[in-house]
């Protein structure tokens, strides 16, 4: 182990000097530890697709993103799917479940392309968003522009006359 010694005005550089080797010394052997996986993990991803644990490939595939917002009228769902065509994307509903579908494809474009950082995420990719049962289905509305679906569910006569405000009190 390490010898303590007391801090004073002369031995100060010493000190130092044997804290900063200390400190390079541990960065060394983080350095050699995790070097070498951050290193094929950056400059060889395609090669080492047969490697990824499941952890991995699912941060490494396609989710969008969904926002939801309600009024007294409606239920609107936006969610972001940029690179995608509507022709990617499938929607369906149940009785209590709307279900986004779809697939973001890699297009490689040469055979000797060489690729030294890939961060966009691809692969199919499956969204199920609970619904309550006040929904109108008969006219639920779909629109996809610039990247972002957006699904408006009309909530029904009956349960835009059944929203009631509740009173907060104090204490």
């Amino acid at each position: 182990m390490f010898e303590m010694t007391p801090f004073s005005k002369e031995n100060r550089e010493q000190l130092w000097n044997d804290m900063i080797a200390r400190i390079n010394s541990l960065q060394n052997d983080m350095n050699r530890i995790f070097g070498d996986a951050v290193t094929r993990w950056d400059s060889g991803l395609q090669s080492m697709r047969p490697f990824l644990t499941d952890t991995e490939k699912y941060l490494r595939q396609f989710i969008p993103t969904v926002n939801i917002k309600e009024t007294d009228k409606e239920i609107t769902i936006t969610a972001e799917m940029p690179g995608l065509d509507k022709k990617d994307i499938s929607i369906t509903h149940t009785d209590n479940a709307l279900v986004i579908e779809g697939e973001k494809k890699y297009e490689k474009k040469e055979e000797k392309e060489k690729v030294h950082l890939l961060e966009s995420s691809y692969g199919s990719f499956r969204r199920v968003i609970a619904l309550p049962q006040e929904i109108d289905f008969g006219k639920i509305d779909a629109t996809f522009k610039n990247g972002v679906l957006t699904v408006v569910l009309p909530k029904t006569q009956q349960a835009q006359q059944n929203a009631k405000k509740i009173e907060v009190k104090e204490g």
